[in-house]
């Protein structure tokens, strides 16, 4: 069968593909390795600069927040006051890109994250996804909701945040996606993701589901841990959710994010961020909202998938398969009780 040797698999979001070659772990490995980061973190850190009252590096002082704290990135990748100009030059083209980019502290406490949050207190962050991409969509077209967890992803700071960036373009995943989902949807009058789940529900790829949400590894997932998050209902972007479906979200995130750190016994290091219409989301009738979660670590905590050689010049490659991944995490619970 195909799926017995080594194949590519197409992305239906994107439109591209990924070689998949199952097996390819068991080759004897001296790369480098990644050093975790140590356990064990004080409810407040004098030094940290996203710590409630503390004074961050431009000399500004934190509020003393006591659930979530929202400010403009003080070294922000766009600025507001950027004026929108092009370049047109033959093959040389540039435009300006006005924008903003804000980070958003999901607790005052230093020693949590989002996977040792309880679902009360990741609700509260939902709400305040959810009203960033409202409020930051009033002028902008595309607001991307993110969160880089643990050094190995870049994350410069351990204290429980994520990221928003808005800008005048839709960028470049974004836009292949919108333009799968507008073909779906004029071929066949519904959306492309929810066509997907139909197909998936019940299937070796589910991870965790619920009343309202599906957490599964994607039949052309990349990375070794990869995961999608669909609402089983037509949703173009968070603000729409509805309170029952932000309380099944937050459920579904502490379930998934708990089997991420069981893996390896180890604080699960990953990418995340929610796709969604960009705005205004009434022009994107086809638009269905999701998040991805892109975490590196492929055998062990310390050894990470690389995308290099033939992923940067051909096409991205993956060693082990979509479905023995979602039957390790359905295996899996988590580590410890939520704080």
């Amino acid at each position: 069968m195909v799926m017995d040797v080594p194949h590519r698999r197409r992305n239906a979001l994107t439109g591209e593909w990924v070689l998949v070659s199952a097996g390819r772990t068991s080759r004897p490995w001296q790369g480098s390795t990644e050093t975790p980061a140590a356990a064990g973190r004080s409810a407040y850190d004098p030094g940290c600069y996203l710590c409630p009252g503390n004074t961050r590096a431009t000399g500004d002082q934190n509020p003393d927040y006591d659930e979530t704290f929202v400010f403009t990135n003080d070294f922000a990748a766009l600025q507001p006051d950027v004026v929108y100009e092009t370049m047109d030059d033959g093959l040389l083209q540039a435009e300006s890109e006005p924008g903003t980019c804000r980070v958003i502290c999901y607790s005052p406490r230093h020693d949590l994250d989002l996977a040792s949050m309880s679902p009360a207190g990741i609700r509260t962050v939902v709400d305040l996804w959810s009203d960033q991409v409202a409020d930051l969509a009033k002028e902008n077209t595309w607001v991307q909701v993110f969160e880089n967890r643990g050094a190995t992803m870049g994350a410069s700071n351990p204290h429980p945040h994520g990221q928003v960036w808005a800008g005048a373009a839709l960028p470049n995943e974004p836009l292949k996606e919108d333009a799968q989902q507008r073909h779906h949807f004029e071929e066949n009058g519904t959306l492309l993701l929810l066509d997907y789940l139909e197909q998936e529900l019940d299937g070796e790829r589910v991870v965790a589901a619920n009343e309202s949400w599906v957490a599964l590894v994607p039949f052309w997932a990349v990375w070794p841990f990869e995961m999608l998050l669909v609402p089983r209902r037509p949703v173009r972007w968070l603000p729409e959710l509805r309170g029952d479906e932000r309380d099944g979200l937050a459920r579904i995130l502490s379930d998934v994010l708990g089997r991420y750190d069981a893996v390896f016994d180890f604080p699960f290091p990953y990418s995340m961020g929610w796709h969604g219409a960009p705005a205004p989301a009434e022009d994107h009738p086809h638009s269905q909202l999701h998040a991805h979660f892109y975490p590196p670590l492929l055998r062990s905590a310390t050894v990470r998938k690389h995308m290099v050689g033939y992923e940067l010049l051909a096409e991205v490659q993956r060693d082990i398969t979509a479905e023995s991944v979602a039957a390790r995490l359905r295996s899996l619970a988590k580590t410890e009780s939520s704080t």
